[in-house]
């Protein structure tokens, strides 16, 4: 399963809710605000890189640039548009909004 997340954590509790969720082999797309999660020093570095211990979890790389981020989580992979697309097509959605 692909679980989508567009929120900020600082904002909604979406990541929280994901994370309450997901099962072993789903994957995380973290894209929109929800890219706010993956921001390495943050107080949800611990949470994400846990994540990312367990699931596959990824950031859209034109919103993390968008919003001037550059130092992520370690674990969390960048994706482009093109590996949005993939991760869509091969998984079920579950948008956590």
């Amino acid at each position: 399963m692909l679980h989508t997340v567009n929120k900020s954590p600082f904002d909604r509790s979406a990541l929280a809710s994901c994370l309450a969720s997901a099962q072993p082999d789903d994957h995380i797309l973290l894209f929109e605000d929800g890219v706010f999660a993956a921001k390495a020093g943050t107080k949800y570095e611990s949470m994400v890189k846990e994540a990312a211990g367990k699931y596959k979890v990824y950031a859209l790389g034109p919103d993390l640039q968008a919003r001037g981020i550059d130092a992520i989580v370690d674990g969390v992979e960048i994706c482009d548009y093109a590996g949005f697309v993939a991760l869509a097509a091969d998984n079920v959605m579950c948008p956590w909004l």
